[in-house]
């Protein structure tokens, strides 16, 4: 769809339509529980005390409950999805009018040492990854935040391909992540990877074959208690000796127990989510490889999955304390889940990782996906073997509205470096970003912010923000240092694009010219490929005797006393600087 905003209303209009006929169901589902259980409890009240009419209602209520709950169960579920789709296609309505504020800022990815992620803002508040991110499980948002920081150029075209696929599915992206939002998980995926691969077994082999022995007796007894062949406390005494077994290894099923209870949510919502990927068919290459990692000869992951939520399920109705008794007494019922959790885990705890990876990927993906179908004016950038590293037309950040951003062409070849001058608050900054954020969006698959785009693919590298480090008692100067000697270093290993904003700015005037343009005439013996933005005009000189060195700048100008900014990237060095005007302008001197 060309129009993504009527998309979301529309579905949200349909899932209104749809939650109220659900809930009407659901008022009739409680209704006709309600009378189940009054029609149970009435021919009780009228049977007593006859055994046989007890226990054939207690039995019939009690499975004809089981439906309806069953029944009841399902059509709340339906009901939280229509709600969590809406929720879905409102926040996007949202982040379309610039209201982010509910989505997670990724705070916990922020990394002053890495490579270029602080320098362009990818991580925080009113960051790239805030505005992008629609992951719904937290192996997801991990996912994604390391496809952002990966700084890799391989088979980009081919992540393009998967990231176009999932862009034509907005429907299955919005199922996937309702289904996800409608179980809250709070375990890490490493967690669970470790406790499934250090678990012991405890449960005797004896114990193993003693469940179903004692469910046929039980039920033996029940017969004979119905048909009045046996008392009512020799019953009793049977279930007494089932507790008895049960309490021989309580101590051990309760430590299973509240292990196992800690990811029941995990895989009450993998399992469906593995389901959901395994009956779609995709058309790129690599959706399909992924796909095929939890499609197994012999059985389905969800399959094997969904079995290992439904033991965890049934564990857990141990809590219920009627059921827990009766259950425990007549069919050894907590030993008997503790075995199945034992069997499952011995059988499938080195396929978790695995299966785990491949949630991950498609709930980053997903992310992706929605971004490019969120910007259909986009262009995926043509990966070309060229000279030119980058030649874009119109190139914009794609967090600012486009009724207020100015676009720029930028055409820069492999070896070439630009030298960017201009006034505060002309663009100088913010260009940087926009195309450091090209290049990693490029690297990863996204469409980029400009009317055209040719790229061919390089690792970037940045030194734009640098603070003072207290605790390491390092100085604002040789933090700048540290980040300069990083980029000559990588230089020696690969490729990188460099981009560059006011380097040594902790050091004199005059030191921090010499220094700068020692600098630039390294990374040119270098062989390499970037952008620096200074105030210093001096070291727009270096042009005049490198020919791969390149001045560029954002001008400003005083038009009927005020400041007046075009943000268009030209070719030259800037003439008008605006300190002094500004400084006047604001009474400042």
């Amino acid at each position: 769809m060309s129009n993504p905003q009527e998309f979301y209303k529309q579905q949200i209009a349909l899932h209104n339509t749809s939650l109220k006929k659900v809930k009407k169901k659901l008022a009739i589902s409680s209704l006709i529980r309600l009378l189940v259980f009054l029609i149970t409890i009435t021919i009780l009240y009228f049977g007593y005390p006859n055994t046989q009419i007890i226990i054939a209602s207690i039995i019939t209520g009690s499975i004809a409950f089981l439906v309806l709950v069953t029944r009841h169960s399902n059509i709340t579920y339906r009901k939280d999805k229509l709600k969590k789709l809406i929720e879905i296609n409102q926040l996007e309505l949202d982040v379309i009018n610039d209201d982010v504020s509910t989505l997670d800022p990724g705070k916990e990815y922020i990394n002053t040492a890495h490579p270029y992620s602080h320098d362009i803002d990818l991580f925080g508040e009113h960051s790239f990854f805030q505005y992008i991110n629609r992951t719904v499980t937290l192996a997801g948002g991990k996912k994604l935040a390391t496809i952002l920081t990966a700084n890799a150029i391989s088979n980009i075209e081919q992540h393009q391909e998967a990231i176009k696929n999932l862009s034509k599915l907005p429907k299955w992206r919005q199922e996937f992540s309702a289904i996800a939002s409608l179980v809250t998980v709070t375990v890490s995926v490493s967690t669970i990877q470790k406790w499934l691969q250090n678990y012991t077994s405890f449960v005797p082999k004896n114990m193993r074959f003693l469940p179903p022995i004692i469910s046929a007796i039980s039920l033996l007894l029940l017969v004979l208690l119905f048909l009045n062949s046996i008392t009512f406390n020799m019953f009793l005494m049977w279930l007494f000796v089932g507790l008895g077994i049960t309490g021989t290894q309580l101590k051990k099923i309760n430590i299973l127990y509240r292990e196992s209870n800690q990811v029941k949510d995990t895989f009450e919502q993998y399992y469906k989510l593995v389901d959901k990927i395994e009956n779609t068919v995709f058309d790129a290459p690599f959706l399909q490889e992924k796909q095929k990692l939890i499609i197994g000869e012999k059985e389905r992951a969800s399959v094997v999955l969904k079995q290992f939520a439904g033991i965890l399920n049934a564990f857990d109705q141990r809590n219920n304390m009627l059921f827990g008794v009766l259950a425990n007494g007549l069919l050894l019922w907590d030993i008997l889940q503790s075995y199945k959790i034992e069997k499952w885990i011995a059988a499938n705890h080195n396929k978790v990782a695995q299966w785990f990876e491949v949630i991950a990927f498609f709930d980053a993906y997903n992310t992706l996906g929605n971004f490019a179908f969120n910007h259909p004016d986009y262009v995926y950038p043509k990966i070309t073997t060229d000279n030119i590293t980058l030649n874009a037309k119109e190139l914009g950040h794609p967090m600012l509205k486009k009724q207020k951003r100015v676009d720029n062409d930028i055409i820069i070849d492999q070896e070439q470096f630009f030298i960017i001058t201009g006034a505060n608050m002309a663009g100088k900054s913010t260009f940087l970003r926009t195309v450091a954020l090209q290049i990693v969006m490029s690297n990863v698959g996204l469409p980029v912010c400009a009317k055209s785009c040719e790229y061919k693919p390089v690792k970037l590298i940045s030194s734009m923000r640098t603070s003072d480090s207290l605790s390491d008692e390092a100085s604002y100067f040789f933090s700048e240092l540290t980040q300069l000697k990083k980029i000559v270093d990588k230089l020696d290993e690969e490729a990188y694009f460099i981009i560059l904003d006011e380097i040594l700015k902790g050091t004199n005037s005059k030191d921090k010219a010499v220094g700068s343009r020692k600098f630039v005439e390294k990374l040119v013996a270098a062989k390499a490929t970037g952008i620096i933005a200074t105030h210093d005009l001096s070291l727009c000189e270096i042009a005049t005797e490198l020919p791969q060195v390149q001045n560029r700048f954002f001008d400003a100008q005083i038009v009927h006393d005020e400041l007046y900014f075009d943000y268009k990237f030209k070719d030259g060095v800037c003439q008008n600087m605006n300190a002094s005007f500004l400084l006047k302008k604001m009474g400042i001197v």
